[in-house]
């Protein structure tokens, strides 16, 4: 079928019924999809999402295009894609109700065939809503990508192509292409689908055909069972993909017969095996998954999965380490499974937050009983032919998971899941404090109040919550819902790792979701376990919403209100502040910290605590990291005392200021790979020196910043394509003339862009600010900020900065039609 973007030529503002939506109003402006109808309202502490949305407001949008339907397509099948509009979506064509799509994540299709008007203009309207409805920002608006899909009466049914690979090894794999065919002719058709396997080259290496007859108004599946011969097989390492061409043509017609209908699949071929003795194994080769949990939005974007944000969050994320991503909490989108299959980053793809009790008071949970089978059929459909995905979440922290009626839809979950995909695994993220919510009051404190938020329940309880979800109180009331499991994740409760492979022999486990700062003792336990198949960090990317779950407060700043009674953070706190990697992509400390747990840094890493904080009284949450900075660049006094970790998997490192001996000191004597000096703060050159053995291994330099202040800008890549599927990232720091980052003399910078191009959002990793990611000008932070720039056509794009007290610098970026 003819397939293409449905992005551009949409206007947006907020709505108020729909006879004012059906008219474009004042506050309208014209948009191109992916787009975040939230991300440019105003920010305030009086708004009733507070901190649980990083005190965004929510709000009622309305989307309004106008397309021409040409009277060609009177005899043809015409359809509308939207891969998600968040909240409850309702599409009117002509003004006359087509669609709704209560959940903000699923992909659902419209057949607009019975309300067009062919031949002359048509209109499109989506309406969507977003009110106390989320425990995280999310954004509203058609926040993911449109298509237009045209195509014959007699055509491959949308989503039709199904590919998987029941066996493969280095000689030979079975590749089973099967084939959904709609005819909604008034006769019958025999008709004929071929397929062929064209390798990375372009070269075919399989190819297969059958005929398949479909009386009017049904539908039929062809399967075709093809054999490659010496396959490049898929995995982290070497994500080989085919891509499987499709042909359907009238089966009466000679062999040059002109297509009816053509569909190309990109796929990988892939085993996956899971069993206690080995774990999973991907191929035959056990994997343990380095895991990131990840939110939907895109940082400097919002919501906006605009392909190239998701593409670059999935680039740096392997570079830092991860191996997989689990989709927290929801499905993943299609542009980043894409960039995760091209990448070789595996995907644990989750399906909700909610069930039938609600965690907030207009959240999913109210859709569930009637959508929930509807929305599962979205995320597996889209999954089927990406061999990145390797397992399914059906939810996350689901109240239901600890009595005997809850786990009854887990099953019905899992069940359908299985019917849809019996070729991936299935797990559901339990927590253990989560299931038994009748037991928490006496479990905090012994009080009958206390925190309500699970966020900060999990605060007040500090180590307890481990303790507690190994109970045999969690074992029994949780056994059921882990039984219908083929993995039993685990959020918060590596307790249980070591204790569930003798109560549980059959259970294999998977840490859906970790404290950051325990990836050390985490990481000991997956790799002498072979039960535990890995672990997922929260988080590995930072997001915006749930205000300050990461948050380092000083306690002679004063107390915050909320630092009594809950986890989130007061106006204007913005991002959770818990990501290895902040809104910008900028690595934090955390990143390399785990990144040398895993095994894969060999060179050492220094983290500068802040010394104008040195001995300060703090406060920290569970998903907290050391509020530290790889800089030698300070604004305090020569001779102020000053605490320096060094990461390093090595015996011992030693500490040089200006190539002199400060101390030399054993690694772990603090934390696991953590190496930690007491020092004072001398401006000039800090080296750590790594050895083992006593021989050494590696070594790190931080250089103070110079007087002399200037500006680097840099693109991350000179040419992009002229689509709405592209960004280009310009960096902006603030340097010396040696090219030393000066951490410490942060500077308001204004980016201005000319050429084939829009500035779609500036900002940076600080999780504090008033600053909007829409201005022209945004505060470095640490002497760091970032533009994404969407360009508009094909032409040279400069992008100028400019600071007080440096020379403007810019950047060129070449937009080219592919």
């Amino acid at each position: 079928m003819f397939r293409q973007s449905f992005n551009r030529g949409w206007t947006a503002g907020p709505a108020e019924t729909s006879f004012a939506s059906a008219v474009a109003g004042e506050n309208d402006q014209e948009v191109t999809l992916p787009h975040d109808a939230v991300r440019d309202l105003e920010r305030g502490a009086a708004v009733s999402e507070g901190a649980h949305t990083g005190y965004f407001p929510g709000g009622y949008f309305h989307y309004s295009k106008t397309f021409d339907v040409p009277e060609a397509f009177r005899d043809k099948s015409v359809f509308l894609e939207f891969e998600g509009v968040y909240r409850d979506a309702v599409v009117y064509i002509n003004e006359e109700f087509v669609a709704q799509r209560p959940n903000g994540y699923s992909r659902f299709n419209v057949q607009c065939d019975p309300y067009l008007r062919y031949g002359q203009p048509n209109s499109i309207r989506v309406e969507a809503r977003a009110h106390l409805d989320s425990r995280w920002y999310s954004g509203a608006g058609i926040h993911r990508d449109t298509h237009l899909i045209v195509g014959d009466p007699v055509h491959i049914a949308l989503d039709g192509v199904r590919i998987t690979t029941p066996q493969a090894d280095d000689e030979l794999a079975v590749v089973v292409v099967a084939v959904t065919v709609v005819n909604e002719e008034r006769f019958t058709r025999t008709m004929r689908v071929s397929t062929n396997i064209a390798d990375a080259d372009g070269t075919t290496v399989a190819e297969g055909t059958a005929p398949v007859t479909l009386l009017p108004g049904t539908s039929a599946s062809a399967r075709l069972r093809l054999h490659v011969p010496r396959p490049a097989l898929w995995d982290v390492d070497s994500p080989n993909r085919y891509v499987a061409r499709t042909v359907l043509s009238d089966a009466n017609a000679d062999a040059d017969g002109e297509a009816v209908d053509e569909e190309h699949t990109t796929f990988g071929i892939r085993t996956l095996q899971l069993d206690p003795a080995h774990g999973l194994r991907i191929n035959g080769r056990t994997v343990k998954l380095r895991g990131a949990c990840i939110h939907h939005d895109t940082g400097l974007l919002g919501a906006a999965a605009i392909s190239r944000a998701e593409e670059r969050r999935i680039e740096i994320l392997k570079a830092a380490g991860f191996n997989a991503v689990r989709s927290a909490h929801n499905p993943l989108s299609v542009a980043a499974l894409d960039a995760c299959d091209r990448l070789g980053m595996l995907v644990l793809d989750e399906a909700f937050d909610a069930w039938t009790k609600p965690k907030r008071p207009f959240d999913y949970s109210l859709a569930f009983p009637e959508w929930w089978e509807r929305d599962v059929e979205a995320m597996v459909t889209k999954d089927f032919n990406h061999p990145s995905v390797i397992m399914y979440s059906i939810g996350n922290e689901i109240f239901e998971t600890g009595s005997p009626v809850g786990s009854t839809w887990g099953r019905r979950l899992a069940e359908k899941v299985r019917e849809l995909d019996d070729t991936r695994f299935v797990t559901n993220a339990v927590n253990g404090l989560v299931a038994v919510p009748d037991e928490l009051p006496s479990l905090v404190v012994g009080s009958t109040e206390g925190p309500t938020d699970i966020n900060s329940l999990i605060t007040a309880l500090g180590e307890k919550i481990n303790e507690f979800s190994a109970s045999q109180l969690v074992s029994e009331r949780t056994e059921e819902s882990h039984a219908v499991l083929d993995v039993s994740g685990i959020n918060y409760g590596d307790a249980r790792y070591v204790p569930d492979s003798i109560s549980f022999p059959n259970r294999l486990i998977l840490g859906t979701e970790t404290f950051p700062g325990h990836i050390d003792e985490l990481w000991r336990l997956v790799s002498e376990n072979s039960h535990v198949l890995g672990d997922f960090t929260w988080t590995g990317w930072d997001y915006l919403g749930e205000s300050g779950v990461g948050r380092t407060d000083y306690l002679d700043d004063g107390p915050k209100e909320d630092m009594l009674g809950g986890i989130h953070d007061v106006f204007p706190a913005l991002t959770a502040g818990c990501g290895d990697i902040d809104i910008t992509g900028h690595r934090r400390p955390m990143s390399y910290y785990r990144e040398t747990v895993f095994g894969l840094r060999e060179q050492p890493y220094i983290a500068v605590h802040r010394p104008e904080s040195h001995g300060r009284a703090m406060f920290q949450t569970p998903w907290s990291w050391a509020d530290a900075v790889s800089s030698w660049s300070w604004d305090v006094e020569a001779g102020s005392p000053v605490t320096v970790d060094v990461y390093s998997s090595a015996d011992e490192v030693e500490l040089l200021l200006d190539s002199a001996p400060l101390e030399r000191v054993k690694v772990g004597g603090h934390k696991a790979c953590i190496a930690r000096f007491e020092s004072a703060y001398q401006p000039g050159e800090l080296t750590a020196v790594a050895y083992r053995a006593g021989v050494e291994t590696g070594r790190c330099v931080l250089r103070s910043a110079g007087a002399d202040l200037r500006l680097a800008v840099a693109a991350d890549r000179s040419e992009i394509g002229a689509d709405d599927k592209d960004l280009a990232y310009v960096s902006v720091e603030l340097h010396d003339s040696a090219g030393n980052l000066a951490s410490h003399r942060d500077r308001q910078v204004r980016v201005d862009v000319t050429g084939p191009a829009v500035l779609a959002g500036l900002g940076t990793g600080r999780t504090h600010t008033e600053e909007r990611f829409d201005a022209d000008t945004c505060t470095t932070f640490d002497g760091r900020a970032m533009a994404a720039v969407r360009p508009t056509g094909p032409g040279t794009i400069h992008v100028r900065v400019r600071a007080e007290g440096c020379p403007e610098a810019t950047a060129t970026v070449h937009a080219v039609e592919a």
